[in-house]
């Protein structure tokens, strides 16, 4: 089953393996041992990261390190544009309301 970069970080355990190795690349190994399931758990996780390239992988002798891809995050980013444009415009009328209530108030 393919998922999408939305399935991908909907799941609270890859959010967290997305942190963990956005500050520094990681083996399946150094990942599993800062949750509380599995290492087949974790390579699954790990898999649907790939799968979606937010993560991406190097092979370093028998090791695979395993290094977040923030040009992917962007997908995200430009949908939550069209919301945050939204929310700043609502909020810049809320501002000026509770400052014409505040001046009638005075």
């Amino acid at each position: 089953m393919k998922h999408d970069i939305f399935q991908a970080i909907a799941d609270p355990t890859r959010r967290a393996i997305l942190v963990l190795i956005a500050t520094q690349s990681m083996t399946p190994n150094a990942l599993s041992e800062h949750f509380n399931t599995s290492r087949q758990a974790v390579s699954k996780h790990i898999q649907v990261l790939t799968e979606t390239q937010l993560l991406q992988q190097e092979k370093s002798g028998r090791e695979i390190y395993y290094y977040f891809n923030p040009d992917k995050m962007k997908e995200v980013d430009q949908w939550l544009e069209q919301f945050r444009n939204l929310w700043e415009n609502r909020f810049d009328q809320l501002e000026q309301y509770l400052s014409q209530t505040k001046i009638k108030k005075s």
